[in-house]
Order: C-alpha cells, then sequence, then structure tokens
C-alpha cells in the first residue's frame, strides 16, 4: 500500500482527509521517498501538490520526533506566480496543524515545521523575520529564489535544502524565466551541502521527457538523452466540456464595438445560470475594461478583477471571495491560470483567442477542480482571424494534440544577468563557473566562446545608446 511508507501520524491524517490517493500520489511517492527526481505531469485537481509535499511533511514529522529540527530550510517550493506561492502557503498550514493536533492526542507532540513565503509581496519585517529564523519549508518565486541565492542570509538559510519543487514547471520552461530559472536551479544545488531532490510538477506536456531533462539538468542525462527521472503521467484522456460562442454580428478584422456589446450580454446571461465563472482576457487592461462592463450588467458586488498589477490586499480579497462563492463572475489574466484554490468554479469564459493549446486547458481546467471533476470552458472569439485560431484551438484538444514544448537554447542576457549574481555572493575561477552554467539544460551547449564574449562584456563595461556602463564584474588576471 503506497501509505505504508509514512509515518503513522501522517497515515491516520490522510485517512481521515481523503477516500485514498490518486493515481500521481500513488505512483510518484515512492521514488520521492528514495529521493529521486520525480516529475508528475497530471491535469488540475489530480493531486500533485500533495504528491510532492506529503513525503516532505514525513520526513519532517520523523526528524522532528528523534531529533531536533534544524533552524535551516529544508524544502523549497518554487511557484511561477505570487498568488499561488499565498495559496499553497494556506493549503500547507491546514494539514501541518491537523497532523500536529493528531500527534499531541496520540502522545506524540512534535516540533513546529515552520513554513514562510518570500515574494515580491514579502514584507521587510517578514523578510528580516526569516532570515534570523529560516522556515523549513519556504514558498517563493523564480525571481526571489534569485534574491536569496545572491544575499548573504538567503545562502545561509539554504545551506541544508534537501528537497526542490518546481510546480507548474511547464508554464515557464519555454521562455527566458525558465532559463533564468534553471541556473537559480544549478546556483542552489551547488550551494546545498548535501544532495537536492528534484520535484517537478507540470500540466500534460509533449514531449514531457523534455520538461523531465530541463528538470534534472545535464549531468543528469545520459548519451542518449533520457533524464535520470522518473516521469509519472496520468490522466491524458480527461474530457472537457468545450465550445465556441459565435455572435450575430457578423465578424471583421476587428472587434467592433456593438460586438463587444454582444458579446458581454451573452457571457452575462451564461454567468447568471452557473454559481462561480472566470472570465479570461489577454492583457491586463482588458480585465480592467471587461470586468467594469459586467458589474454594470450585474452589479458592482458580483464581479471582481485580479491581474499582477494589482495590490497584494486587493488579489487576496478577490481571490477569498472567490473561494468563498461571494461574488458570480472574477474576470483575470494569468495570475489566475494556475492551481490556485479559488474554490468550486462552474465554468471558464475566454474572451479572445489563447493562441495555445496547453494555455486553453491550463485556462479551463480552473473549472471542475476536483479529483473526477470535468472542465467546462466557453470561447468567445471577437474577429474573424480569432475565429480561425478558436476553431484550430478546439479542433487539437478534440483530437488529443498538445504544443510542441521549445526550449530557447542559452540566452546570453538572461546568463550575464546570473553571472554577475553569483560573483557578487563568492568569487569563481571561470572554467568552475562555465562548467556550473552548462549543467543547466537551456545552457548544455552553450559555447566557451560566447561564455568569454559575456565575461569580456561585463569585465570591460559596454556602452549602451546613451553613456556609458561601467564593469560590473572584476577579472583578477
Amino acid at each position: 500500500m503506497p501509505l505504508s511508507q509514512f509515518h503513522p501520524i501522517i497515515q491516520e491524517w490522510f485517512q481521515s482527509r481523503f477516500q485514498g490517493p490518486t493515481e500521481a500520489q500513488t505512483a510518484g511517492w515512492p521514488a520521492i521517498a528514495k529521493g529521486q527526481h520525480t516529475l508528475i505531469s497530471a491535469p488540475t485537481g489530480s493531486g500533485k501538490t500533495l504528491a510532492a509535499f506529503l513525503t516532505c511533511i514525513d520526513q519532517l514529522v520523523r526528524k522532528g520526533i528523534t531529533e531536533e529540527l534544524p533552524d535551516a530550510t529544508q524544502v523549497v517550493y518554487v511557484s511561477p506566480l505570487k498568488a499561488l506561492s499565498n495559496d499553497i502557503k494556506k493549503n500547507l498550514a491546514t494539514p501541518l496543524d491537523e497532523i500536529s493536533a493528531l500527534a499531541q492526542e496520540r502522545g506524540t507532540p512534535l516540533p513546529e515545521i515552520r513554513t514562510g513565503v518570500r515574494t515580491g509581496d514579502t514584507t521587510p519585517s517578514e523578510r528580516a523575520k526569516m532570515a534570523k529564523r529560516p522556515p523549513h519549508i519556504l514558498i517563493t518565486t523564480p525571481e526571489s529564489l534569485y534574491i536569496l541565492l545572491t544575499s548573504e542570509s538567503g545562502r545561509r538559510g539554504l545551506k541544508e535544502v534537501k528537497t526542490l519543487i518546481l510546480d507548474e514547471i511547464h508554464a515557464v520552461a519555454d521562455d527566458k524565466r525558465g532559463s533564468h530559472l534553471s541556473l537559480s536551479v544549478e546556483r542552489l544545488c551547488e550551494l546545498a551541502e548535501g544532495p537536492v531532490a528534484r520535484i517537478g510538477l507540470s500540466a500534460t506536456q509533449r514531449p514531457i521527457e523534455e520538461v523531465a531533462r530541463f528538470l534534472v539538468g545535464n549531468p543528469e542525462i545520459d548519451a542518449d538523452g533520457k533524464p535520470n527521472c522518473l516521469i509519472v503521467e496520468t490522466g491524458r484522456a480527461r474530457i472537457v466540456d468545450l465550445a465556441i460562442q459565435l455572435p450575430q454580428l457578423e465578424m471583421g478584422p476587428i472587434a467592433s464595438h456593438e460586438l463587444w456589446g454582444e458579446t458581454l450580454d451573452a457571457i452575462t446571461k451564461l454567468v447568471m445560470g452557473h454559481r462561480t465563472t472566470l472570465v479570461f482576457v489577454n492583457t491586463r487592461r482588458l480585465v480592467e475594461r471587461v470586468s467594469h462592463q459586467l458589474s454594470e450588467r450585474m452589479g458592482d458586488d458580483a464581479v471582481v478583477a485580479h491581474h499582477g498589477s494589482l495590490s497584494k490586499a486587493t488579489r487576496l480579497a478577490a481571490e477569498e471571495k472567490l473561494k468563498n462563492g461571494e461574488v458570480k463572475v472574477c474576470v483575470a489574466t494569468a495570475s489566475l491560470e494556475l492551481g490556485i484554490d479559488i474554490g468550486d468554479v462552474e465554468l471558464v469564459c475566454q474572451i479572445g483567442s489563447p493562441r495555445s493549446i496547453g494555455l486553453l486547458l491550463q485556462r479551463i481546467g480552473r473549472s471542475g477542480h476536483t479529483v473526477g471533476g470535468t472542465p467546462k470552458g466557453r470561447l468567445y472569439p471577437l474577429t474573424r482571424d480569432e475565429l480561425v485560431e478558436c476553431a484550430a484551438l478546439a479542433r487539437g484538444i478534440d483530437q488529443g494534440n498538445l504544443d510542441r514544448l521549445k526550449i530557447p537554447p542559452w540566452p546570453l542576457d538572461v546568463l550575464g544577468q546570473q553571472m554577475v549574481a553569483a560573483c557578487s555572493a563568492e568569487e569563481w575561477g571561470e572554467d568552475s563557473l562555465f562548467n556550473l552554467c552548462r549543467k543547466a539544460y537551456p545552457y548544455r551547449d552553450l559555447p566557451r566562446e560566447k561564455f568569454d564574449e559575456v565575461v569580456d562584456v561585463l569585465s570591460q563595461g559596454f556602452a549602451p545608446r546613451q553613456g556609458r556602463n561601467g564593469a560590473l564584474l572584476h577579472r583578477d588576471g
């Protein structure tokens, strides 16, 4: 039985909360317990997060029972969104509190297992508190991890990391943000005093082996390109209720004011027949416009907006109202497309083309966000071009197709930024730094001459359009 590997207290807690492990959990737990690199690829609502975290919690519980927990971070969880980081913190608090209470009842008191969030929303006082007493489980973003690896206090707290969890890894792997993260991961593993097990959580992707290679890094890939990583794939054939909604007005090359009005009227009518609806648009500007116009039709109390430029308090308030069913509709951009707990969303509407099968599936998957739930989505194209794109996306989903993942090869601007950060924290020999960078999968084929050119530019300075930037690195010898 998969649960037999856990401490009895963990087993009892899990059985009191769930009917049984999901497929992703059953397949992933044994490898994670052995410290093996593991990639879990499964749809939203399949229990991926608990598949990654429960073994980590079990290890902390066992250590806390037999010895004192160290004042150092043991687990680093990286999320691409600040909102998802805050959500994970809240979702971890409940099981940790319940496990602690259960242990107390069973006469096995546990020391406090501390969790902490370090993102752009973290206040200076909270950062200072974490520096003095690091959390055992650190929840952060790629950018904040990069900052921690450059600061003295951050590096001190990360030296004992045992497990690294990269959530929604597919959302960053195919762009420069992913290249930046891959270098931060290698810097973290270089800093850690022992081996670091890497756990990746991903939506369904093709080829999934490419995501695994991105996760484990170049040294963990054999001559045939096979990554040293257990790949768990589940739920590929999930049923999706998807339809394209067409306006009565004729579409043109741009969306007319009248067509916008008809589209929003149609969405309003559909929303009123569902308990909670998410409306996705492609820009923050459109979030404000659509939320305002839906508020005029439904009332201010029925609509909230959510995007990354809003204040932390405004975002959290919108998420809480959505989760509690206090609003009918939330208009959002990418800020809510990943695995944030927003309650029982019944319907997802997409205005315009999302231009990606994976992105569309991710957004539709915010509805029916339960094990065995059926996602329900409606597409609202506004132009002829968007209609063609939406039709192609719907057909691709119907045929089970996915976008092919393409990881950009060794972006040099990202490389330069990470090199400066690494050298600001400690001295590096050029050969050692080059070898470290080549461990990151996007930089596996980085030519030595390109690396040397970046070093030359950073150590000699360079001339932008106006003025001149001085040297950012000191080259000794």
